[in-house]
């Protein structure tokens, strides 16, 4: 069959370093940290006590009081991140047909404040739960309640794959569009795991960074002095279209999207593997996906966590699939100044790969003081500032416990 092309033709996010597309950008391109010490709850008894939190959230803002109260935070964050966007399409949500028009979404873990308030409650206030607890925590609800409140009913599910989940639901929606299953897909991820459960798990793995003396300095992707990765949070939302059609309508078109690739690392619960085959393969089978030569690709926005182990393998898988071309490409994690999203992670990364091939700039990696001998340093890691430069096509790597990797390829048109 003859697959349909797939372009991007609306934007919204709500993240660490802003509530809006254009806030984000710049702070992104400028080097700025989302990290600080953490408002949402006492931190004072765990071993880290910073994240990158979004900052003067309003949910009411997106939906009635009422509804919000209902809502887990990863879902009014998927709200907001989803106005953005559908007002950023132009699209006329009247008058299109919500038979062709889905969801997929991507959500890590979902409803993890909810669960933890209300088996707290359960224990200490009352002996019952509230009959929201299972639909408010559940991880395909952001997804079910957007296709709700938009009267969107073709395809609708929702990833889970970890830290891959945002970027498999990309991958899941470009592909309703090219088999012509959709027309429109509404896609993205969103998480909230900044709360008690959350960082006392990944201190429990002794995952996250424990550097509470500098919070905006801790992540330090590809830095031989990196701890860990820092807790984020948020929401980004994309319009993906058949290309025809958004040209018809006139839409403003972002970028188009060339391609994905899945595999697994088939190693450990939470480890990569150390010389990353499963990273090869998903980048490779992303480029033949995409119909593209490695020499072609400019810029990975790599899954960088600034974890031990990761920030190894990673360089090693691109040097294996890109050769002596992995030397001329521009490599930058954002997650040093976004933390990390967890299963949102691919869409917040996914959004600065559009940015960076609509603006020509890449965005940095910051935080990086010392180099690492077991990393390769000649790799242009963009570190501490922006790079200008031509950017036509664009790779986002992210890589999930479990061993889920996944790839997406956007390409200038």
């Amino acid at each position: 069959m003859e697959l349909r092309r797939v372009v991007i033709t609306g934007i919204g996010t709500v993240n660490p370093l802003g509530s809006s597309v254009e806030e984000y950008w710049n702070n992104l391109k400028n080097g700025v940290s989302g990290a600080g010490p953490i408002t949402r709850f006492d931190a004072s008894l765990q071993k880290t006590k910073f994240a990158c939190e979004v900052k003067d959230f309003d949910a009411t803002r997106f939906m009635e009081r009422k509804d919000a109260r209902k809502y887990d935070l990863y879902t009014q964050f998927a709200f907001a991140s989803t106005d953005g966007a559908i007002k950023d399409s132009g699209l006329d949500i009247e008058k299109i047909d919500g038979d062709r028009v889905g969801v997929i979404w991507g959500a890590g873990i979902g409803g993890l404040q909810t669960f933890f308030e209300e088996s707290r409650a359960y224990k200490e206030e009352r002996p019952r739960f509230s009959p929201y607890f299972i639909p408010k925590m559940i991880a395909n609800i952001a997804g079910g309640l957007l296709s709700i409140k938009y009267g969107f009913r073709g395809p609708n599910y929702t990833t889970v794959s970890a830290c891959a989940s945002a970027s498999h639901a990309m991958i899941d929606a470009f592909n309703m569009i090219r088999m012509g299953k959709a027309d429109i897909m509404l896609t993205g991820g969103s998480e909230a795991g900044v709360n008690e459960a959350g960082i006392a798990g990944f201190n429990s793995m002794r995952a996250i960074s424990t550097r509470n003396d500098d919070p905006k300095t801790a992540s330090r992707p590809f830095d031989k002095d990196r701890d860990g990765f820092v807790m984020g949070e948020g929401s980004t939302a994309f319009i993906f279209e058949e290309y025809e059609s958004a040209k018809k309508r006139g839409a403003k078109i972002y970028a188009e999207m060339a391609g994905g690739g899945m595999s697994a690392d088939a190693f450990h619960m939470t480890a990569p593997d150390p010389e990353g085959r499963g990273a090869n393969l998903v980048m490779k089978w992303a480029l033949e996906d995409a119909g593209l030569n490695r020499e072609e690709i400019d810029y990975i926005n790599v899954h960088g966590t600034s974890t031990p182990l990761g920030d190894i393998a990673e360089p090693k898988a691109i040097l294996k699939t890109f050769g002596d071309h992995a030397y001329k490409l521009s490599i930058s994690s954002t997650k040093s100044m976004t933390g990390h999203l967890l299963g949102a992670a691919g869409a917040v990364e996914g959004l600065a790969c559009i940015l960076a091939i609509n603006n020509n700039i890449v965005p940095p990696t910051i935080n990086h003081f010392t180099d690492d001998p077991e990393v390769d340093n000649k790799l242009d890691f963009t570190f501490n500032t922006a790079k200008e430069r031509e950017v036509n096509i664009a790779i986002s790597n992210t890589f999930g416990f479990g061993g889920h990797n996944a790839t997406v390829v956007f390409k200038k048109l």
